[in-house]
């Protein structure tokens, strides 16, 4: 998975319906898993009243459903390995909607704790299967791209919680509101199709580095960024989790315009992700990782501050915005340490996913639980201070001089390297 500032050449290691294809599928998933996880977040209000549950239990099966994602998160890997990213993208997706039926129909809390914990392994194995593909359909691409895949995560997020608001505002109750979202869910999953993407030659300039090889070091390596996915999943996790909580609980906002400080959280996202390769491009990830951290500071500093519901609703956005570029860049720069087996190391950074949404969640839901849900915005804006910090380790390595590539290797110079899919199919 590259992300190579100034790459602007075409694909050129697959044909280009395959690779168009692919992108196409790609996206589709990041789009559903977008939409479930506002569906799940959306109607944590309407979940609360209907089944009689105190800001702490629900707390509680944010977190059940985190930990349930991280397992998921290895369960969906050794199902990469066996089958390939693409059927384990279908089913999670299909279970993901699934789940989404059972949270809305569920006849007591024992019932719907279970459906939480069944969408929480899906969640986590279509996490790894879906940025698998994305590594490799951008490594054949040979320039970033990988933003707009989370582009369009947050896109069908910002769709599926305005879905939220206009059915909630109809005066449905919540379980047809989920049964809403459970089958648009269900409907991207049936349009996933394999797109086979064939292996081209390896360059020897794109093989890990000597101390790459070792797995000791590249986890260590790992470590940078990912504390930054980790603090970028808190603050995601506290707007997008508990935003419409706090509007309503905090804020006074009605269940029908709770959600839109979501849907506006999301629209932030779109519009950053969906500019954010071109700012890697021209600018490099470090001033991209910068700028990034210091708007989302100062847009959860304004959420803390709210008067009222609809600054939060602006706050959010800028919120979104800051916060966009951040996650694909971490994909990218560590699907880079292993070119070889991305998933392997996706899959261990999405620990740090997971630890982030863990403690994002379960510390926001406990602090609004006891009434200081400004003190759960105002924690994340001085995490995102930190990150500034973290901006060089994002920086490219700089490419072999082709006069010791030529000494290195025999032969023609290859084309542009790619990513072979895990297991027997790819």
């Amino acid at each position: 998975m590259t992300a190579s500032v100034g790459a602007t050449a075409p694909p050129r290691s697959v044909s280009g319906g395959s690779l168009v294809g692919a992108r196409r599928v790609t996206a589709t998933v990041f789009a559903a898993q977008g939409a479930a996880v506002a569906a799940v977040s959306t109607t944590v209000p309407a979940v609360e009243s209907r089944l009689g549950l105190s800001d702490v239990a629900m707390t509680a099966l944010t977190i059940a459903l985190t930990l349930a994602a991280g397992a998921g998160s290895f369960a969906g890997l050794a199902a990469v390995r066996r089958s390939g990213p693409v059927p384990v993208m279908r089913a999670a997706v299909l279970t993901a909607a699934a789940a989404l039926l059972f949270v809305a129909w569920a006849p007591a809390r024992a019932a719907a704790s279970a459906a939480y914990v069944l969408f929480g392994l899906a969640l986590g194995a279509i996490d790894v299967s879906v940025n698998t593909r994305a590594a490799t359909v951008e490594r054949h691409y040979g320039r970033s791209i990988l933003s707009s895949f989370y582009a369009a995560w947050s896109a069908a997020g910002v769709a599926a919680a305005l879905l939220t608001a206009g059915v909630s505002r109809l005066g449905w109750p919540v379980q047809y509101v989920l049964t809403a979202h459970a089958v648009l869910v269900a409907l991207l999953a049936l349009t996933v199709r394999l797109h086979a993407l064939r292996p081209v030659p390896s360059s020897s300039s794109d093989r890990p580095a000597p101390d790459e090889a070792v797995p000791g070091r590249v986890w260590a390596r790992l470590v940078p960024f990912g504390v930054v996915l980790l603090v970028a999943y808190v603050v995601d996790s506290t707007v997008a989790a508990w935003s419409t909580a706090y509007l309503h609980h905090t804020l006074a906002a009605s269940l029908a315009a709770a959600p839109l400080a979501y849907a506006a959280y999301q629209a932030g996202t779109v519009t950053g992700r969906a500019g954010a390769d071109l700012m890697v491009r021209r600018v490099g990830p470090p001033a991209v990782v910068r700028t990034a951290a210091l708007v989302a500071a100062v847009a959860l500093a304004g959420l803390a501050v709210a008067p009222s519901w609809p600054y939060a609703v602006v706050a959010a956005c800028c919120a979104g915005l800051g916060i966009a570029a951040l996650t694909p860049l971490c994909v990218a720069a560590a699907g880079r340490l292993r070119p070889d087996a991305p998933e392997t190391v996706l899959a261990r950074l999405n620990v740090f996913n997971y630890v982030g949404v863990l403690v994002g969640a379960g510390a926001s839901g406990g602090l609004g639980a006891t009434g200081h849900f400004r003190i759960a915005y105002a924690i994340p804006a001085a995490l995102a201070v930190v990150l500034v910090a973290t901006a060089r380790f994002f920086r490219p390595t700089a490419p072999e001089p082709p006069q010791a590539r030529t000494t290195r290797r025999a032969g023609p110079a290859p084309v542009l390297p790619a990513v072979v899919d895990r297991g027997r199919r790819s």
